[in-house]
């Protein structure tokens, strides 16, 4: 699962990126109004922790801008500012899924998100689902199917098959597929790639994903996964 971080504190917005990068999350942290408009436009992300106190911009109004989207995306919203029960309960009108405020453990950050990602509708869920071939993803849920039967994925495997279906018509690099695990900039291990491609063809089918040799990786065709 992909999340974007929009922390206008750059020594803050570090500390939560690499904390949530750790609990298995790819993490894409922006620190203004404008970077986190390029960003959403350029990528598909399945939840938002979103400072309010950014510079030069309104909170309240980016938060509106996340739910106008065609596609509904959890958010949790921090601040510096406590503010009163009025305050939250209008953040909460807003569309915003919790409220915290700094300066925020980062273990019930992530606690948090973890429990609104439990608390996702079915329904939800299930209408983001991507389907190719004999494989289903649930991205809000971090469920696969393959061939109707559930199976069992880290967070980690399950962002490279995502980011495989997403784009099942192109060969990624393995940059480009470290990009989905891990977000902007974040230095990963050189043979990562190479290992949850070797664990996703063992837990699911050896043919689901070819090796393009001296370019990257790419999902078998549809036809052959039926």
């Amino acid at each position: 699962m992909r999340m974007i971080l929009v922390e206008g504190d750059k020594s803050q917005g570090l500390a939560a990126q690499q904390h949530l990068t750790r609990s298995g999350f790819a993490v894409d942290h922006v620190d203004s109004a404008h970077a986190f408009s390029e960003a959403v436009n350029g990528h598909r992300y399945d939840f938002v922790v979103l400072d309010l106190d950014l510079p030069n911009a309104d909170g309240e109004a980016l938060l509106h801008q996340i739910q106008e989207s065609e596609r509904r995306i959890p958010v949790i919203v921090v601040t510096a500012c406590s503010g009163g029960v009025l305050d939250r309960v209008k953040l909460l009108d807003l569309g915003a899924d919790d409220f915290m405020v700094k300066p925020c453990a980062l273990e019930e950050l992530s606690a948090r998100i973890r429990s609104i990602l439990r608390r996702q509708p079915s329904d939800d869920a299930d209408a983001g689902a991507s389907v190719f071939g004999a494989l289903r993803l649930y991205p809000l849920r971090l469920l696969a199917t393959w061939k109707g039967q559930p199976i069992a994925l880290s967070q980690r495997e399950f962002a490279v098959l995502e980011v495989l279906v997403r784009r099942k018509n192109q060969v990624l690099t393995k940059a480009q597929i470290e990009e989905a695990l891990y977000g902007w900039g974040n230095e990963v291990e050189s043979n990562v790639v190479e290992v949850y491609v070797c664990m996703l063809r063992r837990k699911i089918s050896p043919d689901l994903i070819h090796t393009i040799r001296g370019v990257g990786y790419q999902l078998a065709p549809a036809r052959l996964q039926a």
